[in-house]
């Protein structure tokens, strides 16, 4: 399956919904993970990540706002940032510290601002409050699952964008940057809410586009659900059957593996 892939499609696209709207969800994520992390024990194992505990995955956290603050500052991508607490600083005040001097740069600048960021088919500001947003809200539900937590939820429309996120930006995008490509063709429609995603994978291809719901449900495989489930089962982290799979049912496995190799 690694092996350089000989065709790349994307279409460009930013979020498909308000910018305000994550900045908003940005903020109530970051305090959904501080509760989460709150009631464990650090050491606490992450079984969504492996390898990981909740002191590990909440530091991680707190990292990727420092390479974001990086990006925005230098201009490109980083090769030195605070990787870790400093002495005596806790892991909470390290993310806090982190979200607040991100979202400083973030609101000073409008999201539609030209800046550096790692995929050409958005160089914004917005880029990363996207980014950011839906990076903590999946490490939030690593920390609550890691505790036996019911999960908080994603709010519908924040769901609906992660999902969009994750097709185009991760399978779009990152899949090919990393060389790796299908071990036989097959195409899936994405649908959730109203909308559609029409993805190929394969030998010879790597494809994903929006369009209209119709025409993703005409694909061979068709994987559906709401938006939560659809989007958590995009990055691993919904059980099996949380969404309905019609169709060639290999299809959407190799989807899915392909997502999981390119949001490691």
């Amino acid at each position: 399956m690694a092996t350089v892939a000989e065709t790349v499609t994307v279409t460009s696209g930013g979020p498909v919904v308000d910018h305000r709207r994550l900045a908003e969800a940005f903020g109530d994520e970051v305090t959904l993970l501080i509760e989460a992390s709150r009631g464990l024990a650090p050491e606490t194992p992450v079984p969504t990540c492996p390898g990981w505990t909740v002191a590990d995955t909440v530091r991680h956290v707190g990292s990727i706002y420092r390479v974001a603050q990086a990006w925005l500052i230098d201009g490109e991508r980083p090769r030195e940032w605070q990787r870790v607490p400093a002495p005596g600083q806790s892991e909470e005040s390290y993310v806090r510290q982190g979200y607040a001097d991100l979202r400083e740069i973030l609101d000073f600048h409008g999201p539609d601002r030209p800046a550096a960021t790692w995929w050409p088919k958005d160089r914004t500001y917005g880029f990363w409050c996207r980014r950011m947003t839906h990076d903590t809200t999946v490490h939030r539900v690593d920390v609550e699952g890691a505790g036996g937590m019911t999960w908080s939820g994603v709010a519908a429309d924040v769901a609906l964008d992660g999902v969009d996120e994750a097709l185009m930006l991760w399978f779009g995008h990152r899949l090919p940057r990393l060389g790796l490509r299908g071990t036989r063709a097959g195409e899936v429609g994405v649908c959730t809410a109203g909308r559609g995603w029409l993805v190929s994978a394969g030998p010879e291809e790597t494809a994903v586009r929006r369009c209209p719901e119709s025409e993703a449900r005409d694909a061979a495989a068709v994987v559906s659900g709401g938006p939560e489930a659809v989007y958590l089962w995009l990055w691993g982290r919904n059980r099996p059957g949380a969404v309905a799979v019609a169709g060639d049912e290999d299809a959407a496995g190799q989807l899915l593996a392909l997502m999981r190799l390119a949001t490691r």
